[in-house]
């Protein structure tokens, strides 16, 4: 063969290898089937999908997809995924081949000799490396889906707090409207003497700082509507949105004893944990291969030579260096140890923020029901009472103010009630139990659900 000749095949045959596509691991197949599901949802040919027309007669699950859909944050740790799918390839893939050239030169080139190597790591360390890179990927996925939640959650938020805003403002306007009354009847008093200027100035008094009251909550609306708009992902230049003008709630079951084992098998945070304990398991087990040799093979031919003389190559590592392997076997067993503490300590948290939040919704629907049946209707009343009273001279205006202000307490709390039952129903939900919006861009799921809705909150 002639040198040029021999050359020019070795170069082919690396050429050859290095274009050679490895066999994908079970776990590289799977996760790739998964990315496929998630982007035809998310971002089907690499774009954005279409948005829902946002209007006031939207529904909440239009809202909830156009946040899913356009948060940034949500997109950057799909991309995230994406990313670390692709390390489980390059992970299981062998070490491109080298092409190699030595000659020997005296007075004039006694040979020529272009080779071939190829680096072969010991049994089981491919392996070992993809299925450390799919782990990864599997929490890289539970990050991305912890991400569509928690941008579900913080539109639910600035979603009801919006909502409950206005009803705390018509309360304090009725309120408002009531101490105008209650003005009109202490002019009238003083005017025929009955009462003292005193009467006047103290409804004006109130009448002033509920007021002013009234003007710090329509402006803490700004703020609140900034948020609504950062959740849907629009950015500070692009148009506000609209607000749906039907209150929808979250619908959860609080009495199912299914729920707390339902959040421990959803929950997306745990799963990311779980995956990397998963993924410390597989980098122990790489350690302990830290033991097994890895191999070159390769030929050499002397193109010069008459015939051509073809000379094989091997060399192998000697893992020697027992202290380092000590040191990588023990780096990765207290890598494991601490995933598997993470774990238990996510686990226990969870359990934890499971049972507070449970008790702040019973709480709520708790105050819901003594103020809606018995506090307010009783307030009212009372308020008519020292109302009347004081027309005809048998009650005083102090009284008259303290049944005002009871009132108006009652109504606010009541808000209040139901503003944290909403929240702490859709922190359940998306947050603890993971419960996925209905149109969300993830995997399905086959852990039951508690599916009986709470039950409705009454509208005045």
């Amino acid at each position: 063969m002639k040198p040029f000749a021999l050359i020019v095949s070795l170069v082919v045959a690396g050429s050859f290898f290095a274009g050679c596509a490895g066999k994908p691991t079970q776990g590289e197949r799977a996760m790739r089937q998964d990315v496929a599901v998630v982007a035809d949802a998310y971002r089907p040919q690499g774009q954005r999908p279409p948005l829902p027309q946002l209007s006031v007669n939207s529904t909440l699950a239009d809202f909830l997809r156009y946040a899913m859909l356009n948060q940034p944050q949500i997109e950057a740790a799909y991309f995230n995924w994406l990313s670390s799918v692709e390390r489980i390839t390059q992970g299981r893939s062998l070490p491109d081949p080298r092409l190699t050239f030595q000659t020997d030169i005296a007075n004039v080139i006694t040979s020529v000799m272009p080779g071939l190597m190829q680096e072969l790591p010991g049994p089981g360390k491919l392996g070992l490396r993809a299925e450390v890179a799919s782990a990864e990927s599997q929490a890289k996925y539970f990050g991305f889906e912890t991400s569509v939640l928690q941008s579900a959650f913080a539109f639910k938020r600035a979603y009801y707090q919006l909502h409950f805003l206005s009803d705390k403002i018509r309360v304090n306007r009725e309120i408002l409207d009531l101490l105008t009354d209650l003005e009109k009847i202490a002019r009238a008093q003083n005017e025929v003497g009955k009462v003292t200027l005193q009467d006047v100035l103290r409804a004006q008094i109130e009448r002033d700082r509920l007021a002013t009251e009234v003007a710090n909550l329509e402006d803490s609306r700004n703020p609140l509507l900034a948020q609504f708009k950062a959740a849907l992902g629009l950015m500070a230049d692009q148009p506000d949105p609209t607000m749906p003008s039907r209150f929808e709630s979250t619908p959860l079951d609080l009495t199912s004893g299914q729920l707390l084992a339902a959040a421990f098998a959803r929950n997306p945070r745990l799963k990311a944990m779980e995956a990397e304990v998963r993924q410390a398991d597989a980098a122990l087990r790489l350690a302990y291969k830290a033991r097994v040799p890895d191999f070159d093979v390769g030929v050499e031919a002397d193109a010069k030579a008459a015939p051509v003389m073809v000379r094989p190559q091997f060399a192998m590592t000697l893992p020697i260096r027992r202290d380092k392997i000590a040191a990588m076997i023990a780096e990765a067993q207290a890598g494991k140890r601490s995933a598997e503490a993470r774990l238990s300590a996510e686990q226990i948290q969870l359990a934890v923020e499971f049972a507070d939040k449970s008790f702040m919704y019973r709480e709520a629907t708790r105050n819901m029901k003594l103020l809606t049946e018995s506090l307010l209707p009783k307030a009212r009343q009372a308020l008519e009472v020292a109302r009347s009273g004081y027309s005809v001279s048998k009650v005083d205006f102090i009284n008259l103010l303290d049944a005002e202000r009871s009132l108006l307490g009652f109504e606010l709390a009541n808000v209040d009630a139901r503003t944290r039952r909403e929240l702490v129903l859709a922190e359940l939900s998306l947050l603890i139990v993971g419960v996925p919006p209905t149109g969300a861009p993830i995997l399905t799921t086959t852990q039951p659900v508690p599916s009986i809705v709470a039950p409705p909150m009454k509208k005045k």
